[in-house]
């Protein structure tokens, strides 16, 4: 069991770089499977378990013989040069390569990961979800039958020093995003075409349009086929009926069929289950209306292009949350589609949405402080918490107004991720309007 794995591991001093969610489940995996194994953690913080820690615990990587990277810890700053890197997802993809349908992209892959998923199991098919939506491959290895499918959502940070690529590889997009992890825009563009690059000749590659030179410089001429899911469409699929709206989710459903037909499943089998699917939390969420206001939560939104995507999407928006972390992205196509496309009140918060607010000509002034309004423009409003952004909303909406949290920008600034700062716009929406 396991093989290929644990020949990887056999007789070397390990270290497992990092003790969160990822780094737990591979210690628990070497010491079960390798019980004589010399394996030791490192982490920044001092916790049970952890042998290294504080300010220079990367260092400890020159002292072991191959290192299990989990995907927060960034070594772009790092010399790795004579260090033998891996992680889960690598070992994992050298045994499960075959039954492995693998899903990236800045935006849409954990929609697109819970779809297959959605449309494997509802064919009867035995699917198993793991990854970046928050179950570490190496906990599911157990369950993994002859038959299994295993549909597995990639980070870049997952797919950053891998050696192996998915039988069945989704690449969706691939937008500005994680700069402070990765450095460049090239960077992280390269952990991303990991997805693809070690592809063989029976593997299959589904890509956006907007890919394609990409994908064929990395899959050259050993991948059997590619597939553009873009270009491509199923006249089969009513869309007015299908859970997931908007253009930019009507993509995610076209790639989920072309993948599941790419490892062998009909997808005309499979039109039914879309509209079966039940959207995930976060992303376009219709909260309700509350106090003649409709809400709708896409805190997941943290790239210019999601909040473009999502004001499409809804087409009709009087507010919109947007900023929060500062990850240095470009912000302009998202000012040039907002002042194509006017949003009449646009509050903006934290060091990404000051920046937004100058591209927008305005000037940010404190909280609670409104940015005077051109004649023709929008209200640009500087806020410095959730409350004070539905403090405005209450002085100044009107009975049918939308309002819309796409923040496009991450979330660390304030909350510890983008579910919190959902959570937190979701409550303040239901009590909306309460006296």
């Amino acid at each position: 069991m396991f093989e290929l794995i644990l020949n990887r591991l056999r007789g070397k001093r390990i270290l497992i770089l990092g003790f969160g969610r990822e780094g737990k489940s591979s210690f628990r995996f070497v010491q079960k499977y390798l019980p004589n194994a010399e394996v030791v953690v490192a982490d920044k913080n001092e916790m049970e378990g952890v042998k290294h820690f504080g300010n220079y615990y990367l260092e400890s990587m020159y002292d072991y013989d191959i290192v299990i990277k989990t995907p927060g810890i960034s070594l772009k700053d790092f010399d790795t040069k004579g260090v033998e890197i891996t992680s889960q997802t690598d070992l994992f993809l050298s045994q499960f390569h075959a039954q492995t349908i693998g899903i990236s992209g800045t935006k849409g892959k954990s929609t697109t990961t819970s779809l297959i998923y959605h449309l494997l199991k509802s064919s009867g098919r035995d699917a198993i979800l793991t990854g970046n939506i928050g179950i570490p491959c190496f906990d599911i290895m157990e369950d993994i039958k002859s038959d299994s499918i295993v549909v597995y959502e990639l980070s870049a940070h997952q797919l950053e020093y891998v050696h192996n690529s998915p039988h069945v590889g989704v690449l969706l997009n691939v937008f500005e995003e994680h700069l402070d992890h990765f450095g460049t825009f090239e960077r992280y563009k390269s952990a991303k075409l990991n997805l693809l690059r070690f592809m063989g000749e029976d593997d299959t590659a589904v890509i956006h349009d907007m890919l394609i030179n990409d994908a064929l410089r990395v899959i050259a001429s050993k991948a059997k086929q590619s597939r553009v899911f873009t270009q491509c469409d199923f006249d089969e699929i009513d869309r007015s009926s299908l859970p997931l709206k908007g253009e930019h989710n009507y993509l995610n459903v076209k790639a989920a069929l072309l993948a599941c037909d790419a490892y062998g499943v009909d997808y005309r089998e499979l039109i039914p289950y879309l509209y079966t699917f039940k959207p995930l939390e976060h992303r376009l969420e219709l909260i309700g209306t509350f106090g003649g206001i409709t809400f709708v939560n896409d805190s997941i939104s943290t790239i210019p292009q999601a909040a473009i995507s999502a004001c499409k999407a809804l087409q009709k928006v009087d507010f919109l949350l947007l900023g929060g972390f500062d990850r240095g992205i470009d912000y302009q196509p998202l000012v040039d589609y907002l002042k194509e496309n006017p949003v009449l009140h646009l509050l903006f918060t934290g060091k990404a949405g000051e920046r937004m607010m100058q591209l927008m000509d305005g000037i940010s002034t404190g909280s609670m402080t409104k940015v005077p309004e051109s004649v023709e423009g929008p209200s640009l409003f500087n806020y410095s918490n959730m409350e004070e952004a539905f403090a405005y909303l209450k002085d100044h909406a009107k009975q049918g107004d939308v309002c819309l949290l796409s923040p496009a920008a991450s979330s660390y600034d304030q909350y510890k991720n983008f579910e919190e700062r959902g959570r937190k716009f979701k409550a303040l929406a239901e009590a909306f309007g309460e006296k």
